[in-house]
């Protein structure tokens, strides 16, 4: 008897850009797509050479992240 390895979604990553951050981060930020429609985008920070933090965020979550990083950056730079 010979079992079939399991079957795993697909999915199509699409990388976005690259940040370097400092001290010596590196934030990638990529599109992911679903077979099942499901849209997110894959935030992977690397510090240093073997550590990695990956989120997976839906539009909400990005549109909202992306808010509240502008609202900061504008008030930081006195805007």
């Amino acid at each position: 008897m010979t079992t079939e390895p399991p079957k795993f979604a697909e999915e199509t990553i699409t990388p976005l850009t690259v940040i370097e951050a400092p001290w010596s981060r590196e934030v990638t930020l990529s599109a992911v797509d679903h077979e099942s429609g499901l849209k997110l985008m894959r935030v992977r920070i690397k510090e240093g050479r073997a550590r990695f933090t990956i989120l997976d965020i839906d539009v909400p979550t990005a549109r909202a992240w992306a808010q509240a990083m502008t609202d900061w950056a504008d008030k930081a730079e006195g805007k």
